[in-house]
């Protein structure tokens, strides 16, 4: 909390007293703090999410159980999702927020960096990112799906081969340890990539930012409001008071999802706390990797809402009827995103120029979108630990605090 305060403080200084040239030099140095703690993360989420699924699985016992908990994660994954989309293009149909967007904000600077990282969807480009050639190569760029569907054929086998692989899933096990115990020196580092973060964007924009974007923000943030309701109105209702525990156990996770813009960061921290909180490993390590591919609830609401207020923006009208073809095209397109830097905005830039909508209006909300950015984030961690936190309560797996 205190770094994100310096940090803001720090950049709104250098905003508005340095010169133009000395503002760019130091939010390109300063940033390097945030760089530096991503990429430590980055550097252990392969191997966690390989050793931890695999463990999970094998822990699981047979393909039997792995279908029936796998059934109810995606259940909860599906119904999750279809709720964030509706509740996006809900808010987007009654407020009409891009008719507010000032066109003359337009960032195309940035625009042309997210041109350069997106292509127009087709089902050759879903099954290339889907299936992996190598897991190699899937680890060595951190395709979190990839690296689940390995993870899950390589665990069933293992579960099926039984004591014969028991001693190379005890290694994993071990491995899997390691890696949290090297997570416990990364977050030390923690406040100093969210102080660089913050500066950086604080710098450069200025805190002027909101006048210019400040109905698109609140609308927003309304949209988020409302999905935190539901979702932990639906986390009361199943876990009951625990509900309560759940927040406090992944507030710290939460905060710095929600500072630094990554879902990556928290995952091995994610990890240990959902573990605290009573679920037992075997079904962390299972429904928690496949969450950050298949349910990402923040980043699914701000899809049809930045889509749909991009269409505003330029006059273009939607039916409803197309605005739920595109709801279904962004279901399918939005997976295994989880990875990939500023996500949600290149396949908003796919899905506009699907759909005749003027692709470069992306660049009209790019001067904001690191502030949606940190919401949509804090989002997608709060609906994983409760998707985990669920499916364990349903598979009777859920322990009391003191008992695990």
């Amino acid at each position: 909390m205190i770094a994100m305060f310096l940090g803001i403080m720090a950049g709104y200084l250098i905003h508005e007293t340095a010169a133009p040239e000395t503002i760019g030099s130091f939010s390109k140095n300063i940033k390097l703090l945030g760089t530096i703690f991503i990429r430590l993360v980055k550097t252990i989420i392969a191997p966690l999410v390989f050793t931890t699924l695999v463990v999970g699985i094998a822990k699981l016992g047979d393909l039997k159980t792995v279908g029936r908990v796998g059934g109810k994660a995606m259940l909860w994954f599906i119904s999750a999702s279809l709720v964030s989309l509706l509740l996006g293009m809900l808010l987007v149909n009654i407020f009409k927020p891009g008719s507010y967007i000032d066109l003359s904000q337009a960032d195309n600077s940035g625009l042309k960096d997210l041109m350069g990282k997106t292509s127009e969807f087709s089902l050759q480009k879903f099954i290339e990112h889907v299936v992996p050639a190598s897991i190699f190569e899937a680890m060595a760029t951190n395709e979190i799906l990839q690296i689940v569907i390995f993870s899950i054929l390589f665990g069933v086998a293992a579960a099926n081969l039984g004591d014969y692989a028991k001693p190379l899933i005890k290694a994993f096990d071990v491995a899997s340890h390691i890696i949290l115990k090297i997570v416990g020196y990364v977050m030390n580092f923690a406040p100093f990539g969210v102080f660089g973060t913050l500066a950086a964007v604080v710098a450069e924009k200025g805190l002027s930012i909101f006048s210019f974007y400040f109905i698109y923000f609140g609308y927003f943030v309304l949209g988020i409001a409302l999905l935190w309701i539901i979702l932990c109105g639906v986390g009361f209702l199943i876990l009951g008071k625990r509900m309560t525990s759940l927040l406090k156990h992944i507030a710290n996770p939460l905060l710095v999802a929600f500072s630094t813009t990554s879902s990556e960061a928290v995952f091995p921290k994610l990890t240990e706390e959902l573990e605290r909180f009573g679920c037992k490993n075997k079904i962390v390590s299972f429904i928690l990797p496949l969450g950050y591919s298949f349910n990402l609830d923040g980043s699914m609401m701000y899809m049809t809402f930045a889509s749909l207020a991009i269409a505003q923006a330029y006059g273009i009208h939607m039916p409803i009827g197309e605005q739920l073809t595109m709801l279904l095209v962004l279901m399918l397109t939005s997976k295994g995103i989880a990875g990939v830097p500023r996500a949600s905005l290149i396949i908003v830039l796919a899905t506009c120029a699907m759909f005749k909508i003027p692709p470069e209006g992306v660049a009209l909300i790019l001067p904001i979108d690191h502030f949606c950015d940190m919401f949509r984030t804090g989002t997608n961690v709060l609906g994983n630990a409760l998707a985990t936190s669920v499916v364990s309560k349903w598979e009777g797996e859920l322990l009391p605090e003191a008992t695990n």
